[in-house]
């Protein structure tokens, strides 16, 4: 998203030693026209197991998830170890907090059927969720599913009260 854009350099990331993310990727993506400002504050959670305890301060208060499977046959179970943890942050909330699934990977030819995915998971059972074909290392998908997240999450606000931009002082 960030390179998409233009930019990259105002992505942040706390990384180990070995250059893995160690707490999460940051960053803000604007956009303004003379109306209103939208400022998207962007998390990614690492997926290491060592770094279980800081996912559940990451996803503290957010709008919507980009849940992103490794469609790889040899990661399948430990998507669905994913699925249940992230279930548990949320409990019934699950159910309704907009969701945008991508099945990543899609390029590789040994990846598990989404349907398999689904049937073993209650993904199908959720109300604002969103599935995708995604293969990140070419971009395919990427930029519709925030689209979508985004078009999910202001459904949520149709009919919330919209402020007035208030100008700089």
């Amino acid at each position: 998203m960030f390179n998409h854009f233009g930019k990259q350099d105002e992505l942040c990331s706390i990384e180990n030693t070995v250059r893995r993310t160690l707490f999460f990727d940051y960053g803000i993506i604007s956009f303004q026209n003379e109306d209103w400002l939208l400022k998207l504050n962007l998390y990614s959670c690492t997926g290491q197991d060592f770094y279980i305890v800081t996912r559940p301060i990451t996803l503290r208060g957010v709008d919507g998830i980009i849940f992103v499977v490794d469609s790889q046959i040899s990661a399948f179970d430990r998507n669905l170890v994913s699925w249940k943890e992230l279930k548990t942050y949320f409990k019934d909330q699950i159910k309704t907090l907009p969701m945008v699934v991508a099945f990543n990977k899609q390029d590789l030819p040994d990846k598990f059927k989404i349907s398999r995915f689904l049937k073993d998971t209650d993904l199908p059972s959720l109300q604002n969720k969103v599935i995708k074909e995604t293969i990140a290392v070419n971009g395919e998908n990427i930029l519709s599913s925030f689209e979508e997240i985004l078009r999910l999450i202001f459904m949520n606000f149709d009919n919330a009260e919209v402020l007035p931009l208030v100008p700089n002082r």
